[in-house]
C-alpha cells in the first residue's frame, strides 16, 4: 500500500468526503483541512503514517501541517487519471517531489516561487504539466537552462533587402531574435547586463482563453513564476538609470504589482498608468456591468535615485478637437487618453489611419492587438535618447521595433511564434523603406537603417515544432523513436520502461501522445548552449560559430 492509499483509507472513514457512488470530493477534503476541521485532524492523527507525515511535535503539542496535507490532496498521483498512471509507470513523476501546490492565496509566497519554469509559450505547453526547477535544490538544471545560447541563421535587413550569412555583429546593430524569450534574454546578459535603458513588456494577460497565440491560460502560480523568471533577468539587464514598463489588464495586474515590488523594491515603483483604450462600440457595450475600457501599465525604475525621466508634453496641434484652445501644451498625466487634450487611442480605434498591421502589409496579416506606435513612442521618449537601446521581451508583430527605428533608438526584440516573426520582418522591411503609417510623419521618418535577424540554434526545439505539427499516431511514433535515439531526453525517463509499457502508450489518444512526447524531451536542451558550440555533435556551422562568437566578444 502506497502512502496515497493510506490517506485514502483514512478519508473513507468520513462520509462527508465522498459522493453516493464513492467518488472522492477533493475540494471538500481540502476546505476541511484549511479550516482545521477537528474530525479530519483527529482521523489523520490516529493513523501512524499520516501522523508522522502531517504532524510536528512542538514541546509535547502536535501541530498539523495543513498546507502539506493540502498539497497531497491536490497531487495528481493521488487518484491519478489514466494518463498520469502511465507517466508514473515510465518514470515521469513530478520533478518537485510529492506535492503540487493548490493554494490560490494572494501572496508573494506563491507555489514554485523559488523555481524556474521550464516550459515554453506555445499552446501545446498548456496541455502538459509544467516542470519547475528549484533554484536551491536544482542549481545545475537552472544553469543549463539559462546558459547563453548559440545563434544561427543571421541575416541583415536594409531597405535593399536581406543579406544572408552574416558572420559579424556590430555594436550599433538592432536585433530581432527568434526563440524562447527567457532563454534569449538570458543570452543577452554577458553583453548587455546593466546597459539597457528601457524595457517594455506586453506579456500574456492570463485571460484563461485559447484565442491568444501564446499560452495565455496559465494558472496563477505558473503565471507568477513565468513572470518572476523574466523580471529577474530584466532587472539585471537594466542600467542604473533605466526603467521598465509592464502592460497588463485586470486579470493579473494586481498580482504583478506585488511581484514587482519584491523584485525591484517598493521604492522603485513609479506609477500605475491607466491607458483608456478608446471609445466604445460593438458587442462589449452589451455587458451588464461597467464596461472595461483600459489596460494597466506598471512603471518601475532600476534605481529611483538615478532614474532618467524626460518630461514631455502634448503640443497644442495634437490636442483633441474638443480641447480648450488657451493652453499651448499639456503635461502628460498617468491616465492616458482620458483628458480633453490626450488622443492616444488603440490601433483598433484608429485603424482608419493605416497603422494596423493588415493595412501596412497584407489583408490576411491582421492579428489581435491594441498597442499603437504612438503608445510605445511616448514611453521611449520618456527615458531614452537617440542611439539608446530599447528591449521588448514579447515582440509580437514588431510595434516596439518599428517605433524604435522611427525615433532613432536601437532595439532588441525577442519573439517565438513563426507568424509574428514573419509579420515583424515584413513590417520592419517596410519601415526601412520609409513607409508613412503610425508615427512616421511626426518623427520625420523617411527610411534607412538596418536590423539583424537571428535564431537560437535549435536542438530539442525542432522536435517541439514537429510534435505540434504532427497529425497522426504514425508520425508521433516515428518522432518518439527519433527522440529516444537522439539521447536528449528527460533524466526522469527510463527508455526500457517505455518499451515495456508500449501497450499502455498505444492506448493513449493522439492528444495524450503529443503531451507525452513533450514531456519525454529534455527541455534544458531546447537550444544549443554556447559552451557546446565546438562540439561536433551539435553540427554548428562555421558561419554560425563566427556570428555567435562575434556577438559574445569571443575570438
Amino acid at each position: 500500500m502506497t502512502f496515497f492509499d493510506t490517506v485514502l483509507e483514512v478519508l473513507k472513514g468520513d462520509e462527508r468526503f465522498f459522493t453516493e457512488d464513492g467518488a472522492l470530493l477533493r475540494n471538500a477534503v481540502y476546505e476541511a483541512a484549511m479550516r482545521m476541521d477537528a474530525r479530519l485532524i483527529k482521523a489523520l492523527y490516529e493513523n501512524g503514517q499520516t501522523r508522522e507525515r502531517f504532524f510536528t511535535d512542538v514541546d509535547g503539542i502536535a501541530v498539523f501541517d495543513k498546507v502539506g496535507f493540502g498539497w497531497v490532496i491536490e497531487n495528481r498521483q493521488f487518484l491519478p487519471d489514466s494518463y498520469t498512471r502511465f507517466r508514473n509507470k515510465i518514470g515521469l513523476v513530478n520533478s518537485r517531489g510529492d506535492y503540487i501546490a493548490a493554494s490560490g492565496d494572494v501572496a508573494l509566497v506563491f507555489p514554485y516561487k523559488d523555481c524556474v519554469l521550464e516550459g515554453g509559450q506555445t499552446k501545446e505547453d498548456q496541455k502538459r504539466s509544467e516542470i519547475f526547477y528549484n533554484e536551491t535544490l536544482a542549481p545545475d538544471e537552472v544553469d543549463r537552462l539559462l546558459y547563453p545560447k548559440v545563434f544561427t541563421g543571421a541575416k541583415r535587413y536594409t531597405k535593399e533587402g536581406a543579406q544572408e550569412g552574416v558572420t559579424e555583429f556590430g555594436e550599433d546593430d538592432n536585433l530581432l531574435i527568434k526563440g524562447n524569450n527567457l532563454l534569449a534574454v538570458s543570452s543577452l546578459l554577458p553583453k548587455y547586463e546593466g546597459k539597457i535603458k528601457l524595457i517594455y513588456m506586453d506579456p500574456p494577460y492570463d485571460t484563461g482563453t485559447d484565442s491568444f497565440s501564446y499560452n495565455d491560460s496559465f494558472d496563477r502560480s505558473t503565471w507568477l513564476t513565468f513572470m518572476k523568471n523574466r523580471l529577474t533577468v530584466a532587472k539585471r539587464l537594466l542600467s542604473p538609470e533605466g526603467a521598465i514598463y509592464v502592460q497588463l489588464d485586470y486579470h493579473q495586474a494586481h498580482y504583478a504589482k506585488v511581484l514587482m515590488d519584491e523584485i525591484f523594491g517598493e521604492e522603485n515603483f513609479q506609477r500605475e498608468i491607466i491607458w483608456r483604450i478608446g471609445w466604445l462600440s460593438g458587442y462589449k457595450t452589451a455587458d451588464n456591468n461597467w464596461i472595461r475600457n483600459h489596460d494597466t501599465i506598471l512603471f518601475y525604475s532600476k534605481d529611483s535615485k538615478r532614474l532618467k525621466f524626460i518630461k514631455n508634453y502634448i503640443p497644442k496641434e495634437e490636442f483633441k478637437s474638443i480641447a480648450a484652445s488657451g493652453a499651448q501644451r499639456y503635461p502628460i498625466e498617468d491616465v492616458w487618453n482620458a483628458s480633453e487634450y490626450d488622443d492616444l487611442n488603440s490601433i483598433a480605434i484608429v485603424s482608419y489611419s493605416g497603422e494596423t498591421v493588415s493595412k501596412m502589409l497584407d489583408p490576411g496579416d491582421e492579428v489581435k492587438g491594441q498597442k499603437s506606435e504612438k503608445l510605445i513612442e511616448r514611453i521611449i521618449k520618456a527615458h531614452t535618447e537617440e542611439g539608446d537601446v530599447v528591449l521588448d521581451f514579447f515582440g509580437g508583430t514588431g510595434t516596439t521595433a518599428a517605433a524604435a527605428l522611427k525615433t532613432k533608438r536601437r532595439f532588441i526584440v525577442c519573439e517565438q511564434l513563426d507568424r509574428h516573426i514573419d509579420i515583424s520582418v515584413r513590417r520592419l522591411q517596410k519601415v526601412l523603406e520609409g513607409e508613412q503609417s503610425g508615427i512616421s510623419r511626426r518623427n520625420n521618418w523617411h527610411g534607412g537603417g538596418s536590423f539583424l535577424y537571428c535564431e537560437l540554434a535549435r536542438l530539442n526545439q525542432s522536435y517541439v515544432d514537429a510534435i505540434e505539427k504532427a497529425e497522426t499516431d504514425g508520425e508521433l511514433s516515428a518522432l518518439l523513436r527519433e527522440i529516444l535515439k537522439s539521447g536528449f531526453i528527460s533524466y526522469r525517463v527510463d527508455p526500457k520502461k517505455i518499451a515495456e509499457n508500449a501497450e499502455d502508450l498505444n492506448a493513449l489518444s493522439t492528444a495524450e501522445k503529443k503531451r507525452f512526447l513533450m514531456e519525454v524531451l529534455d527541455k534544458n536542451q531546447l537550444y544549443v548552449n554556447l559552451c557546446d558550440i565546438d562540439d561536433e555533435t551539435f553540427r554548428v556551422s562555421d558561419g554560425d560559430k563566427a556570428f555567435t562568437k562575434s556577438f559574445y566578444g569571443e575570438v
